[in-house]
């Protein structure tokens, strides 16, 4: 698989990043997960993704400040480099060009 080749999961971390903006750290992105594709994911696999496409420069993240609320522990924050956008977009569009025509076929997406 090319460097910038995207799994499955790996494009909903990102479209989740894209959705929770500002908001997106571990917990919520899985939680967007879970709430929109209704795929169970454990907060393992959900660092796991983010620590691969930080690897592959698609995602950089940042610490936020402490807060109470976490027991004076801080988040970690995610955002979407130009290169994950290229990527997502690139991954949305193969899949795109695949499912055109499947219910033609006799597919039966819907």
């Amino acid at each position: 698989m090319p460097r910038d080749s995207l799994g499955d999961f790996e494009q909903l971390v990102l479209l989740a990043i894209l959705r929770l903006k500002d908001d997106a750290y571990g917990l919520r992105i899985r939680e967007e997960i879970e709430d929109r594709a209704r795929r169970t994911a454990s907060l393992g696999t959900v660092y796991t993704a983010l620590e691969r496409l930080e690897r592959k420069k698609l995602v950089s993240s940042w610490t936020g400040g402490a807060t109470p609320e976490r027991g004076g522990r801080s988040k970690r924050f995610f955002k979407i480099e130009a290169a994950g956008m290229l990527a997502l977009k690139g991954a949305l569009s193969a899949t795109k060009r695949m499912a055109a025509g499947v219910e033609a076929l006799g597919g039966g997406l819907r």
